[in-house]
């Protein structure tokens, strides 16, 4: 069964690539450059993993990922924050999430994150 990624970035270029790259490797991708409420579109988009830009508009993605960590019902999701920033990740905490990666990254190792948290994810749900 094909996994569903939710990407969040408020940069349209960003959105555009890692959905390109993400859906080469056979993920089913949602994008989206705005969040008015994260637990809604995790209800709509059903996704198997998200990932979030730290800088958004009106929000960090930190606090969205410490938000979904925090809800039992979507504690299990795995949660990836990446950033162009990653001092600032490194002086503020990780806010719960099960990676960083950040950019500019490599498409491959860009691609081995997103496969480690997703076989992570699968193995904390089976064992609940």
């Amino acid at each position: 069964m094909q996994k569903r990624i939710l990407v969040i970035d408020n940069d349209q270029d960003i959105l555009e690539a890692v959905e390109a790259a993400l859906t080469m490797e056979n993920y089913s991708v949602e994008t989206s450059p705005i969040v008015e409420d994260i637990f809604e579109m995790i209800r709509e988009k059903n996704p198997d993993l998200i990932l979030i830009d730290y800088l958004l508009y009106g929000i960090n993605g930190g606090e969205l990922c410490h938000m979904i960590k925090s809800e039992p019902s979507t504690s299990h999701l795995p949660v990836i924050i990446f950033s162009g920033y990653p001092k600032v990740i490194q002086s503020l905490g990780t806010y719960e999430s099960d990676a960083f990666i950040s950019k500019p990254f490599e498409l491959d190792e860009f691609m081995k994150v997103i496969k480690d948290c997703l076989a992570k994810g699968v193995k904390e749900v089976k064992e609940e």
